[in-house]
């Protein structure tokens, strides 16, 4: 686990050891007096409350116990176990090649009824047509010095899009316009997305929205996130994905997915900001200057 100090997992590792202090204090302890009923050297408990340390499920226990918080027990230790698998550093999963991070996700796909996706940026991995996923994969191999699987690794991408079509499984899409126009791959690549895209929307059980660059916004973020049933909500970094299963947590996800939503366009209109991102595609990308950036 990555455990610098400005990692998202150590961040909650802090915060757990925060409430842990809290109810020390309101129950009237001294880190020593905890450290002495609880059978703990007490610079072990000043290293839980400042993070440094992951209490056990037994230390949390004992903890409570002590303050007379027995009923905190459950909250905390979900909180725990959810620290220690919250952060999956994407080097880490990738020491055999880019395939092994394509299959992680599966079971949990095959476990999940209701997929509500936003991006920002990129079209979302199972509505990407295997060109488009290439160049994705190609980047992201060469960016983690990954050994270089892509064929195998492209396959596995594509096969997990079979549960578009099995099952009763419904996908609610948010797409900013900006993923439209964020050029990967070549001209053709994208074209060959987005009409991809607009094969999409007639697709039965699938929502799909998008966001224009101009409409009134009651929420902001620069950052996908896919929430799996209310089970758990996955979020994305260029080295790594966050897991996040606490209850409160994904209840202010769902809150911005739905906000999200309703800043969407839908059907005949959707349609129109796909094609008219489709007609961009003729601008002739050679006549850029080489330290022109490319949208996105």
């Amino acid at each position: 686990m990555n455990t610098r100090p400005t990692s998202p997992a150590q961040q909650a590792r802090e915060a757990l050891g925060v409430r842990l202090r809290e109810i020390r204090k309101e129950a009237g302890l001294t880190g020593r007096a905890l450290a002495v009923s609880i059978g703990r050297h007490f610079t072990k408990v000043s290293r839980i409350e400042n993070g440094s340390q992951a209490p056990s499920e037994d230390d949390i226990r004992a903890w409570c116990l002590a303050c007379n918080a027995g009923g905190q027990v459950p909250d905390l230790i979900a909180t725990a176990r959810a620290i220690e698998s919250m952060y999956v550093e994407w080097r880490r999963h990738t020491r055999a090649g880019m395939k092994r991070l394509m299959l992680t996700p599966v079971p949990l796909y095959e476990q999940t009824t209701l997929f509500r996706i936003y991006e920002h940026s990129v079209i979302p991995g199972l509505f990407q047509t295997a060109e488009y996923s290439a160049a994705i994969l190609s980047y992201f191999i060469d960016f983690l010095d990954a050994p270089n699987d892509l064929d195998a690794a492209l396959q596995a991408r594509m096969e997990r899009q079979r549960i578009i079509y099995s099952g009763n499984r419904r996908f609610i899409i948010v797409l900013e316009e900006n993923a439209l126009r964020a050029r990967v791959g070549s001209p053709e690549t994208m074209a060959g997305q987005l009409d991809r895209l607009l094969a999409t929307i007639s697709l039965p059980r699938v929502s799909l929205g998008i966001v224009p660059q101009a409409a009134p916004r009651r929420t902001f973020t620069q950052v996908g996130f896919w929430i799996y049933d209310n089970a758990m909500v996955g979020v994305e970094t260029p080295t790594a994905k966050l897991e996040i299963t606490q209850p409160r947590e994904i209840r202010l996800y769902n809150g911005m997915f739905e906000h999200l939503r309703q800043s969407a366009v839908h059907g005949a209109q959707a349609r129109a900001l796909i094609t008219r991102a489709m007609i961009g595609l003729t601008e002739d990308w050679t006549e850029r200057p080489n330290d022109e950036p490319v949208s996105g």
